[in-house]
């Protein structure tokens, strides 16, 4: 069986350069704690799998030794490099030694292993693999690398719009086959962060 990766992209958590968007509603301190902590979880979560290997491509390029990557080595730290975001989601793509690829965001709070399992299990099937968020964007994607990466892909995507998957699919070529994981969501704003608190909540008091 090829060795599954798994990608997670991920920028160090530093105060007033993570979820911007975020800090307005709540302040700059408590937007990146929030975000310290989902991404610890998520990286301490994934780590632990046996079923993929973890990458971690991080930002900015001087980071690799921020304590918040202490769960994966330091040989599967790599700097995402320059470029806009299609160019550096393209790199693991290219970089990272044969087997089906999987690439994460590191701002989903409600993503599991099972959700990774499915995406990788697609890719038994399909060529690419998607996973959908509410707000038009995608929260993964992964190829079987049984082939390129198309040419296009990621070239001429209106990132943080809702238009930004739908742009990703126009540049993939027919016949090459495509499937589309769990729909998850980000945390962005405030409203987003109050949902999942009350999903959260839902789901504690549920069990």
């Amino acid at each position: 069986m090829r060795t599954q990766h798994l990608v997670i992209f991920a920028r160090a958590p530093q105060a007033g350069r993570v979820k911007r968007r975020l800090a307005r509603d709540i302040g700059a301190t408590a937007a990146a704690h929030f975000y310290r902590v989902a991404l610890a979880r998520q990286i301490r979560h994934l780590a632990r799998d046996g079923r993929w290997t973890v990458w971690l491509f991080i930002t900015p390029d001087d980071a690799l030794e921020h304590p918040a990557w202490r769960a994966v080595p330091r040989a599967r730290r790599r700097p995402q490099g320059s470029g806009d975001l299609g160019q550096r989601m393209r790199a693991p793509f290219r970089q990272l030694p044969p087997g089906p690829v999987v690439l994460v965001g590191s701002d989903i709070p409600a993503m599991r292993r099972q959700h990774v399992a499915h995406a990788f299990g697609l890719l038994g099937r399909d060529e690419l693999v998607f996973g959908p968020a509410s707000d038009g964007g995608y929260w993964l994607v992964g190829a079987r690398r049984s082939r390129p990466l198309p040419r296009e892909l990621f070239a001429k995507v209106r990132w943080s719009t809702p238009s930004a998957l739908a742009d990703t699919l126009v540049a993939i070529p027919a016949g090459l086959s495509v499937a589309f994981a769990d729909m998850l969501d980000d945390v962005d704003d405030a409203r987003d962060l109050q949902r999942y608190l009350e999903r959260r909540r839902f789901s504690s008091s549920s069990s």
